[in-house]
């Protein structure tokens, strides 16, 4: 049986990271596969728990765990670069006009996905996840 390989994007990835709704079931069906996704999910999920500490949705103590298990996480991630090629690519969806990070994500799965294919790319974002159908990516 081949390899399960996940895409994951950087909504899934704080659902799991932050005990979302939905982040049991997400989890299991992530368990002892292959997880994959751009170094900007780095960035993002950094800014986000920033972002809600200084929001006063997570205390000073649960921000340290977040970035702690954050550090601890990207072991288990097999990041790709954001780099020059992706960004020229002209690759779209057809009808949707994803955000810039958002299709930052998407280019960094197609071209994953061509080289060895993915068992899905994971996002929460309901958008997010029509722009993958639109570009062959399977959801």
């Amino acid at each position: 049986m081949p390899a399960r390989r996940f895409y994951v994007d950087t909504s899934a990835y704080l659902c799991i990271l932050l005990g979302e709704t939905g982040h049991d079931p997400l989890a299991r069906e992530l368990a002892g596969s292959s997880i994959l996704s751009s170094c900007l999910l780095v960035l993002e999920a950094h800014r986000t728990l920033v972002r809600l500490a200084r929001d006063r949705f997570l205390s000073a103590s649960d921000l340290q765990l977040a970035l702690d298990r954050l550090d601890a996480d990207l072991s288990v991630f097999l990041f790709h670069d954001l780099t020059l090629g992706l960004c020229r690519q002209r690759t779209m969806p057809v009808v949707t006009t994803p955000r810039s990070l958002d299709l930052a994500h998407l280019r960094t799965a197609v071209a994953i996905h061509a080289r060895d294919p993915l068992t899905r790319f994971v996002s929460l974002d309901a958008v997010q996840n029509h722009a993958a159908r639109e570009m062959g990516l399977p959801v």
